[in-house]
């Protein structure tokens, strides 16, 4: 397929929007302690909770297919996690307590709206969405693996259940243009943080990098090109249009579902989990809030 990237952009940005727009209903998860309490019940800490939980739709999985399709995580913070959770449970008890946490931190923050109508609506449109993904799933190892999982039946975790297919569908997606742009995972990290998206020692503390790994990164990224020679961390001018390119690439790639929806179902989407995305976003992910609260994913 061809593109003509001004005629596309439009679209692309609507997609980009209202994946945007969900995303925080989704990533709640990772941030909820409701979430880490079922993970702790199982027999592990919060981190390694987050390892088996989301990594449960493959089954047993190795340390290294972890590592694969993650991505950008430190491989000695992943061993540390897997295989050792499945000697503490299944795969399917963690998806179950995963499903159960992010239930019980969704009807904690939002109250009587996840029965709301709009609440019904948002998860019918989601769940639309999905389905388009759904029979896209190659390439896409780890939302095929959770493209598989049974469908929820409360209306706010089919809309949670939705928005994750979506989000591991772009996730693959980018993973694939990051390979294409020759990045590895730490390399990554460090562009998005030259980028001024997310403070570097957030990005390197969560995944696990040492000092000395990052600033590795770093200096061989000045060397190929992506970097300044400042003393700030900056994308040099050729780095910003490459990470750019990858950004766009990723947006073509997750487009589908959303092009299919058609621009006034994905308008009604975001008008609809705007207010539900900023009330979690507010308690559990602030750095989210003043995009929502501006209208804008």
């Amino acid at each position: 397929m061809t593109h003509d990237t001004d005629r596309d952009r439009p679209a692309l940005a609507l997609a980009r929007e209202t994946w945007r727009t969900l995303e925080p209903y989704h990533g709640a998860v990772y941030f909820s302690p409701e979430a880490a309490s079922r993970y702790a019940e199982l027999g592990v800490d919060a981190k390694t909770g987050y390892f088996a939980s989301r990594s449960a739709a493959l089954g047993t999985a190795t340390a290294d297919l972890v590592i694969a399709t993650f991505y950008n995580f430190n491989p000695q913070l992943v061993r540390r996690a897997i295989p050792a959770a499945w000697e503490a449970a299944t795969p399917e008890q963690f998806a179950s307590a995963r499903l159960a946490g992010i239930d019980a931190t969704l009807r904690r923050i939002l109250g009587a709206e996840v029965d709301s109508p709009e609440m019904a609506r948002a998860a019918e449109l989601a769940r639309a969405l999905a389905d388009v993904a759904v029979g896209h799933p190659q390439g896409r190892p780890l939302f095929a693996a959770h493209a598989a999982l049974p469908w929820p039946s409360a209306p706010h975790l089919v809309l949670w259940h939705a928005q994750t297919l979506l989000r591991e569908f772009r996730g693959d997606g980018h993973v694939g243009a990051l390979l294409t742009a020759g990045l590895s995972g730490l390399e990554a990290l460090v562009t998005h943080a030259a980028a001024g998206d997310v403070d570097a020692g957030v990005l390197r503390g969560s995944r696990a990098w040492t000092p000395q790994q990052w600033d590795e990164a770093v200096q061989g990224l000045r060397e190929r090109g992506w970097l300044d020679d400042g003393p700030d961390v900056a994308l040099s001018e050729d780095g910003a249009r490459r990470r750019a390119e990858i950004e766009d690439t990723t947006d073509r790639l997750a487009a589908l579902p959303y092009l299919t929806l058609g621009p006034a179902d994905c308008a009604e989407l975001c008008s609809l989990v705007r207010p539900f995305s900023l009330a979690v976003a507010k308690e559990l992910l602030p750095w989210a809030v003043g995009r929502l609260s501006a209208g804008k994913a």
